[in-house]
Parts: C-alpha cells; sequence; structure tokens
C-alpha cells in the first residue's frame, strides 16, 4: 500500500536563478518520521530526473516538522532566461506533492 506524499504533508517554494527550493511540511507532527525517512534527496532527485540538472540536497528542520531541499539547475536556466511555459520553482512543490510514500 502507498500514499502519496500530499497525504502526509504540505510544500512551499521559491526560486533564485536556476536554484529552487521546496519545504516539505507535516500535516502533523507524528508524520514527520515518515517525511524523514521516505523523502530523501536521492528521492526527490529521481522524482525529478528529467528537469533537474544538478545536485539535490536535504536539509532536516524538525523543530518545524519540514524538510527543505534545495535543487541546482531546476529551472532551465532561471525562470527570465528558459522558454518554458512554468519554470517557477512552485510548480515543481505542487509535483513534488506526487510522490509516492510506502505505508
Amino acid at each position: 500500500m502507498t500514499r502519496l506524499l500530499r497525504d502526509l504533508a504540505h510544500t512551499r517554494a521559491g526560486d533564485k536563478g536556476d536554484i529552487s527550493c521546496i519545504s516539505v511540511i507535516a500535516h502533523r507532527p507524528e508524520d514527520f518520521a515518515v517525511l524523514e525517512q521516505h523523502v530523501t534527496a536521492a528521492r526527490v532527485r529521481a522524482h525529478f530526473a528529467e528537469l533537474v540538472h544538478g545536485e539535490v540536497q536535504r536539509y532536516v528542520l524538525p523543530q518545524l516538522g519540514a524538510l527543505n531541499f534545495v535543487l541546482h539547475g531546476a529551472l532551465a536556466g532561471g525562470v527570465t532566461r528558459s522558454l518554458a511555459l512554468d519554470a517557477h520553482g512552485k510548480s515543481l512543490s505542487s509535483a513534488l506533492l506526487t510522490l509516492e510514500i510506502p505505508g
């Protein structure tokens, strides 16, 4: 059985140049341990394999019940340089909510 990340968390995003920052925030404190275990930098990188061309870093913020991901090379050169229809980080944060979580 799997669930989607959206069942356990919501996201916030920002972008600067070609870097997208996505915060994944647990809906409930008891869900944070599941997020910490299953939402890794490697899984986020794989989820966006066709879009993210650089490193993905993860920062754990247990006091906030959140994980912060920094995606390098994620925005096709940056919002003002890309010909993509919607290259903003908020689009990636919505897409991340479709990540499947075991359990």
